[in-house]
């Protein structure tokens, strides 16, 4: 009997699909799927610190493959409508300029709403215009801000939002895994004080790929 139970416990883990996480006034659900397939909830789409809206395969350009890249292919915007949607959410720039031809650039995790979808500053720019590696300091720093902005913008809905920070984020010479930002994405909204209430949770949506498991949760910290 205990040998089947470990069988058929050890068959549900592999096929789990979604992870639900419940403490004291929040709930994070942790699935695998596409954020657009998302229903009956608010979408958030990181860009860079810029607001780009030219997709290509330059260094520059957002890269239509990306979570934004999908989006602007779906939804384009123009520079002039960017720039339209970040006065009506009345979202200052930086006081310091983007390394990138010295465009106006906003803080990473500020949010310019635009219907269902939250648009994200995010990634800072280097000279040739590729996002330039997060600090792990940067990168929770970086969600603070963007746990304080979901709070302003949600609407009385579910939220949902990719693992952040893909590629892009580091401990010294080590940069971090899927995994390893999950649990960071995790932690930092737990110990947040600005939470979705209830009966509304924060979705996170993955990707399958070998180096991650929705069974390591919580492993990596």
């Amino acid at each position: 009997v205990l040998i089947s139970v470990t069988i058929i416990y050890t068959s549900i883990c592999r096929h789990r699909t979604s992870v639900k996480i419940k403490g004291h006034g929040y709930c994070i659900q942790i699935e695998y799927g596409d954020i657009f397939k998302k229903d009956n909830c608010k979408k958030v789409i990181n860009f860079d610190e810029c607001f780009t809206t030219n997709v290509g395969s330059k260094p520059s350009e957002i890269k239509p493959t990306s979570v934004c890249g999908k989006y602007l292919l779906s939804h384009p915007i123009d520079s002039t409508q960017m720039q339209t949607l970040i006065a009506n959410a009345g979202l200052k720039p930086t006081r310091s300029k983007s390394k990138y031809q010295n465009k106006i650039r906003y803080e990473s995790g500020r949010i310019v709403p635009n219907d269902e979808y939250l648009l994200m500053a995010f990634a800072k720019l280097g000279e040739d215009g590729r996002g330039q590696f997060f600090s792990q300091d940067e990168f929770v720093d970086c969600l603070s801000i963007l746990w304080n902005e979901i709070n302003k913008y949600y609407c009385q809905t579910d939220v949902c939002i990719p693992i952040l920070g893909s590629g892009l984020t580091r401990i010294g010479d080590k940069i971090l895994t899927q995994q390893e930002l999950l649990d960071i994405i995790i932690t930092s909204y737990q110990l947040s004080t600005y939470k979705l209430k209830a009966p509304y949770q924060l979705y996170i949506v993955c990707r399958k790929n070998n180096d991650f498991s929705l069974q390591k949760i919580g492993t990596t910290l």
